[in-house]
Parts: structure tokens; C-alpha cells; sequence
């Protein structure tokens, strides 16, 4: 698997320190189980960090603050590093282990529009994202659209085509709000993607706007 497009700095360092909301953190972490390149940046950010906090002062916390922050360890966020060696198959580990063992095409896929399919994953009333998987059909052209906000998309299969490069399996494209393309997908094969975000596409076109609140993104 040949990986050219990685998280970027700003998102490794979050996850690493672990203020990452729940659904960027996951698709960042079943990026690191197949990216070698963002597993060291990310134990590299990590070694830093425990040295600065290893430079601090103690400083006396109040009985009432010791207790509510360990009243919130069960809503903690426990997946930023993946514990299974570093995988190669289907889909990455952390998601692996969600879909308990379901493959991509056995999955109840949601048809949202003519080449276009999703599947909502789970996640904890502590995340403000959304997490799903997104099926987008051989040849495909998205509409040109925006972000409402951060965005993290990691491409398991296919591969499609934008301004920015060529996605293909094990890359991820890490976008923010400022950022506008129009994906389009490589004729061979279905683009499957695992997605994060935290608001809904800015389509451009108005078609694309007004069927928005039936493709659900």
C-alpha cells in the first residue's frame, strides 16, 4: 500500500494529546494502523508532549476538580492509539472491530442518490461529529462543494481524483472549512471511504443544495 497523502501536524498533535473529538479521532486512528509514516509522527508528538508536561510544576488541585475529572474517565476517549499490530486488510483495525467482522459489501448501505451510498457508524453522546461510511460509484463526480467545518476522509478502496491529487486506498484528505474541491471518482472501481465530520457540505450548485436534505451530508 503506497500512502501519499497523511493526516495533517495540527490533527496528529490533538489526537496525541487527546482533545480530538471521538469521530475525527477514529478515522485518524485507523489511519495510523495502516500509515507508518503517521505512527511515527504521532509517537514523535507524544514523546514531546511527555517531556513538556515532565518540565511543568505541580501544582494542588482542589478535592472537588480530582473528583470530577475522574468521574469523567468512563466518557473518556480510549481509541486514539490503535492496540492491534499495524494491518493490511479490507478496512483498518479500529473500524474492523466496530463492524465485527461484517465486510464493506455485506453492510445494509443506505442509497442516497444515484451512485451515492452511506452507513452511519455509532458513536458516544460526548462526540459533536459524525461518523459514516460513504460508497460513491465507479466514474462518479461529486458536486463542487465546500465544508461547514474540519473534515477527515480515509479512502479502503477505489480511488478517486481532485485538485489536490490522486486518493487512493490508506490516504486521507484532512480539510478544514476553507477548502473547496470536486471529487471524482476513477472508472474501474466504487470509491468506499470512511468519513468524519463535524457540519454539513457546502454544495455550490443549487440542484446539488436543494436535494441535500435526502443525501444526508
Amino acid at each position: 500500500m503506497n500512502i501519499d497523502h497523511h493526516l495533517d501536524a495540527a490533527t496528529i498533535i490533538a489526537y496525541t494529546a487527546g482533545t480530538l473529538d471521538e469521530a475525527f479521532s477514529f478515522v485518524a486512528a485507523s489511519h495510523l494502523s495502516w500509515c507508518p509514516t503517521c505512527r511515527e509522527t504521532a509517537r514523535q508528538a507524544a514523546l514531546i508532549g511527555g517531556e513538556f508536561l515532565g518540565e511543568l510544576e505541580g501544582t494542588k488541585i482542589s478535592e472537588g476538580c480530582r473528583n470530577q475529572t475522574l468521574s469523567m474517565i468512563d466518557t473518556a476517549t480510549l481509541h486514539r492509539f490503535p492496540n492491534s499490530p499495524p494491518a493490511r486488510g479490507e478496512v483498518p483495525n479500529p473500524l474492523a472491530r466496530l463492524l465485527g467482522g461484517v465486510a464493506l459489501a455485506d453492510l445494509k448501505w443506505k442509497r442516497k442518490a444515484p451512485g451515492l451510498a452511506l452507513f452511519d457508524l455509532p458513536l458516544s453522546a460526548a462526540s459533536h461529529g459524525r461518523l459514516f461510511l460513504m460508497r460513491i460509484a465507479p466514474g462518479k463526480a461529486m458536486p463542487e462543494h465546500g465544508h461547514g467545518g474540519e473534515e477527515i476522509t480515509l479512502i479502503l478502496s477505489g480511488a478517486y481524483n481532485d485538485k489536490f491529487g490522486r486518493f487512493a486506498k490508506g490516504d486521507v484528505a484532512d480539510l478544514d472549512e476553507d477548502v473547496e474541491h470536486q471529487p471524482i471518482v476513477e472508472k474501474d472501481f466504487a470509491c468506499v471511504c470512511l468519513v468524519a465530520t463535524e457540519a454539513p457540505t457546502r454544495f455550490k450548485s443549487w440542484p446539488a443544495r436543494l436535494i441535500q436534505p435526502l443525501i444526508g451530508i
